[in-house]
């Protein structure tokens, strides 16, 4: 019985049953949160550390939204090219609207990167991979979702870690110097003259 399931499988799976599926491992990889920012390697732990790697992104990310712009121009002068060419009555009167619209998302991927928008460069490619893979050119709209989501995950992720920082008030990093909190239950002591206690007057029998 256990020979027959297995000759029924893959034979990736049947080789390896408990191996991972490529869906898992790009789920892994790519949607779960990996520990690259982790305290060991020196990633972001404290909160303003937080907001700063939120705030900006860095070299990586920029260069990969920097040489996905270009290309996404290029892209879109083909596709709307090889549209036009193979079928010019249905897409001769939209081609320019077409082309405008994917040279606006390209734009939009080259400022974001530019200025190192994270959240808005994932937006602008996920949006450009998802029209150019409607109009069936998935080799060239595939890429630009994966990449697209990449970025808009790590915002996200970012964000959460954020705010459980705040949560847990982590303003500085392990092991160093905290400042002295001052004591709420400490009550300072009272300057001037100190009033000597009343004596109880003496009681008079009638």
């Amino acid at each position: 019985m256990v020979a027959s399931r297995r000759g029924a499988l893959p034979w990736r799976m049947a080789a390896d049953p408990d191996k991972p599926t490529l869906s898992e491992r790009f789920t892994r990889a790519v949607i779960k949160a990996d520990n690259r920012e982790t305290k060991e390697d020196g990633g972001p732990v404290t909160v303003e550390e937080f907001e700063a790697v939120i705030a900006r992104m860095d070299d990586k990310e920029r260069l990969i939204g920097l040489i996905a712009a270009p290309l996404a121009a290029a892209i879109g002068l083909l596709v709307v090219q090889s549209l036009v060419a193979t079928n010019t009555k249905t897409y001769s009167s939209v081609s320019g609207t077409l082309a405008l619209s994917l040279f606006v998302l390209a734009a939009a991927m080259l400022a974001s990167a530019w200025f190192r928008k994270r959240l808005y460069l994932g937006i602008a490619m996920a949006l450009y991979g998802l029209s150019i893979f409607n109009l069936h050119f998935w080799g060239f709209g595939v890429p630009y979702l994966l990449f697209g989501s990449w970025y808009l995950v790590r915002a996200y992720r970012f964000g959460q870690k954020l705010k459980f920082a705040k949560e847990d008030g982590t303003t500085s990093r392990p092991g160093a110097p905290r400042r002295a909190q001052p004591n709420k239950r400490f009550t300072p002591p009272v300057t001037g003259p100190v009033k000597a206690p009343k004596t109880p007057k003496p009681r008079t029998e009638t």
